[in-house]
């Protein structure tokens, strides 16, 4: 199997911190990352363009939750670096691509919790070129970077791949691409408790379908969801909106960021199975935002984003945020939503 590996200087571990809103400039301790944290802030922020439509917009901030790990990458991780540790395991082994933010999120938790991470990064051809920034940032948290070509790395769940990198690099606990596993939607179902009664639809960007898949079972409580799965038509949200019973209506809308994320409905489905025993929530993808590709931007985006930001005060970034909040922008104003949506989009870093 094809590979070459690198590492960087090593940031040594320090105690985190992170000013929150409201706390007046102090310097707070940095949150446990395997504790269960307060909810982060919801915050509702005004754009004409939405109150012509009569819908609200609400901002989920999740980018607050922990200073290292923000947003999903610590709902996803909490559960997964607690069983590691119960496990007895020293070693976190995991998969990205080059700018793979959950690659940056296991380093840092490495680093904070003093275990060696491993990324196994998508395409050996990058070995013999300078780090990005994403990759500069994991390598001087201390994670060793395997490069592999690209057709190993499609293959990476298979056992022979996965014997071969743990003969490699040791004994450790391997966690999927993106994170997204049983335990991650576990974990992520705190996210739709949070805002459960807060908003009548909410929207977040999908890489995995984890954070998707654990937000539509927290929203739902114990409701199993028959609609769960759509891939989503023009004029439907306003259709199962208008349908549903008042009281129990939360929808959850998935964003993909990779051109032909419809494929997720599966993933997403699967997770909920694993990790729920079934379908939970209504949820739907709506695939048409990806402005190319995953990392990948166009000038409409980049427009869109510097826009929100002046209106705003809040610089979206490109890879997830700004293109799920193009996503809901352009439902809204397209008429998606009947008036008096309450829309919570969330801010995953």
């Amino acid at each position: 199997m094809p590979s070459s590996e690198r590492s960087a200087a090593v940031r040594p571990p320090h105690a985190a911190t992170v000013t929150r809103p409201g706390d007046n400039g102090r310097v707070c301790a940095a949150p446990s990352l395997l504790e269960p944290q307060p909810p982060s802030p919801l915050t509702e922020v005004a754009d004409e363009r939405l109150e012509r439509h009569g819908v609200r917009l609400l901002l989920k901030r999740d980018d607050l939750i922990h200073p290292d790990l923000p947003g999903n990458k610590f709902r996803k991780l909490r559960l997964n670096l607690a069983a590691a540790l119960a496990d007895g395991h020293d070693t976190l082994l995991t998969f990205g691509g080059a700018y793979s933010n959950h690659l940056r999120a296991v380093a840092a938790a490495g680093r904070l919790l003093g275990l060696r991470t491993v990324g196994v990064v998508r395409g050996e051809e990058l070995a013999g070129r300078p780090l990005n920034a994403s990759l500069a940032v994991a390598a001087a948290d201390g994670m060793r970077l395997d490069f592999v070509d690209r057709a190993t790395y499609r293959r990476k769940a298979e056992p022979d791949v996965l014997a071969a990198l743990l003969a490699r690099h040791g004994r450790a606990r391997v966690l999927p691409e993106g994170g997204s596993n049983a335990l991650a939607a576990t974990g992520c179902a705190d996210l739709g408790r949070e805002l459960r009664g807060a908003a009548d639809v909410v929207a977040v960007a999908c890489g995995t379908g984890g954070t998707l898949a654990g937000l539509a079972a927290g929203l739902a409580g114990s409701e199993t969801g028959p609609e769960a799965g759509h891939i989503a038509e023009p004029g439907q949200y306003a259709q199962a909106r208008q349908s549903a019973e008042p009281g129990q209506y939360a929808e959850a809308i998935g964003f993909p960021v990779l051109r032909g994320g419809a494929f997720l409905a599966d993933d997403v489905l699967r997770l909920q199975q694993e990790a729920f025993g079934g379908r939970r929530g209504r949820w739907r993808l709506d695939d048409r935002f990806h402005h190319g590709g995953f990392a990948r931007s166009s000038p409409a985006l980049e427009e869109f984003a510097a826009d929100f930001e002046r209106r705003h005060g809040l610089d979206p970034e490109r890879v997830y945020v700004a293109k799920m909040l193009h996503g809901v922008m352009t439902l809204a104003c397209d008429g998606a939503f009947p008036p008096g949506t309450r829309v919570a989009a969330v801010i995953t870093g």
